[in-house]
């Protein structure tokens, strides 16, 4: 993994690739401030278009803007089923007219 670069190191890399955080940002059609306003402000579109550049992932450069997901997917052989999944409701079925 490579290392974590601050603001000032995005900012340094950017330009050490003969490039500017205005003219990147006009390239990619965002107005000329917006890849600027990153340090402070969240863009995805901007921040996506920054680590592009630098040869990057958005969440390496800004891992606080971008959680780790965890799965949302219900374990059914961790976790016991409710009473009401064991129950056997009958269904509420309708005949359409």
């Amino acid at each position: 993994m490579s290392k974590a670069l601050d603001w000032e190191g995005i900012v340094a890399e950017v330009h050490r690739r003969k490039m500017t955080m205005t003219k990147l940002a006009t390239l990619n059609g965002l107005d000329p401030s917006t890849c600027r306003k990153v340090k402070t402000h969240t863009h995805r579109k901007a921040e996506a278009i920054i680590a592009k550049f630098i040869e990057r992932k958005p969440e390496e450069l800004w891992p606080d803007r971008y959680p780790v997901r965890t799965s949302r997917i219900f374990d059914s052989a961790k976790h016991a089923a409710l009473e009401s999944q064991i129950a056997k409701a009958s269904a509420d079925v309708r005949v359409a007219a």
